[in-house]
């Protein structure tokens, strides 16, 4: 490790193409801090804030993270989480954050520029598998001690690199986590997310052409793009790739047929389900179900686009996770 910067206590935070010195990494330096807020971004925003790293900032090119890898390997991979969005992945990774053994990163914006990263520079896709796996040992690194393996949510866009990923992580199990699409809708339709406004995440395969949108009632609009979204990982759920899991199974899944994929412990079950008492995105609020609400909210229209577009994938989700 001579001549290079320890690493163990700080995290990657930001990956992106500089015109003519390649891609750079932005480190942020975390020590021992859990990552206690519900997004990966969250916690970045709140570590920045710190004085310690607003008067020191620490950037690298992406091949230190191969010679960090290299020297101080991190905590191996156990999981991922695909999901359609709004359908309770925040629930998985809050409860999985109660372990000290796991360290669970929701939606990490460094892995998303690199899964997303031949779409703006082709070349990028010969280095992509060797960058992803540097990237998620430096996420795995036991900056607290007692971390055994590394979970990852995806952003929900991300189930287009699904086989990317599988590329990178060919032993690693990964699901597919998704909701009746009305429900899903009804929560865009309330406050969009960040894919659901046109041209705000850059490229990727979602997104609708710009005279398509523009042609759109948002019904359709909110419909179409959920559609996507499912029938993507219907398709990877076909390909055995991914494990088809419902929303109306959780929490229980987690303790239950997913325990071994997570490895979560037997003696650490019945304190998950606690956790999953408080809702996933503002813990100090306790978890209500929302599904009767949602569904009488639809207005007709989202319910007649969703039937045309997004029902036939979410069927055959379904019909996939009941087979034995």
């Amino acid at each position: 490790m001579a001549g290079m910067m320890d690493y163990r206590d700080w995290l990657p935070i930001r990956a992106w193409p500089v015109a003519g010195d390649g891609w750079q990494v932005d480190w942020a330096w975390f020590g021992d801090t859990p990552l206690s807020e519900p997004f990966f971004q969250d916690s970045i925003e709140a570590m920045l804030r710190r004085p310690f790293n607003q008067a020191l900032r620490c950037r690298t090119p992406l091949a230190e993270l191969a010679r960090w890898r290299e020297a101080s390997p991190g905590a191996p991979l156990r999981a991922l989480i695909h999901h359609a969005s709004r359908c309770g992945s925040t629930l998985l990774t809050r409860m999985l954050g109660a372990l000290d053994s796991h360290a669970v990163y929701a939606e990490p914006p460094p892995l998303d520029a690199l899964l997303r990263a031949p779409y703006r520079d082709p070349a990028f896709a010969a280095a992509q598998t060797g960058a992803l796996r540097d990237l998620l040992s430096a996420l795995g690194q036991l900056r607290r001690g007692g971390e055994r393996c590394v979970v990852v949510k995806l952003d929900a866009w991300n189930i287009f690199e699904a086989e990317a990923l599988q590329a990178a992580f060919p032993q690693v199990p990964a699901i597919y986590l998704y909701r009746d699409p009305l429900e899903i809708a009804v929560s865009h339709l309330r406050q969009p997310g960040r894919h659901l406004v046109p041209g705000l995440i850059g490229p990727t395969p979602l997104a609708l052409a710009s005279d398509e949108t523009a042609a759109l009632p948002r019904a359709e609009f909110i419909a179409l793009t959920v559609a996507r979204l499912l029938e993507a990982g219907l398709a990877q759920c076909e390909a055995g790739r991914l494990i088809p899991v419902n929303y109306v199974e959780l929490p229980q899944a987690l303790t239950g047929r997913l325990a071994d994929v997570f490895g979560v412990p037997e003696d650490a079950r019945d304190a998950l389900l606690a956790r999953a008492s408080h809702h996933a995105k503002r813990p100090q609020a306790p978890f209500e179900h929302d599904t009767a609400g949602k569904r009488t909210e639809a207005p007709d229209e989202l319910v007649e686009a969703v039937e045309r577009w997004a029902m036939p994938a979410y069927r055959a989700l379904e019909a996939l996770r009941a087979q034995p």
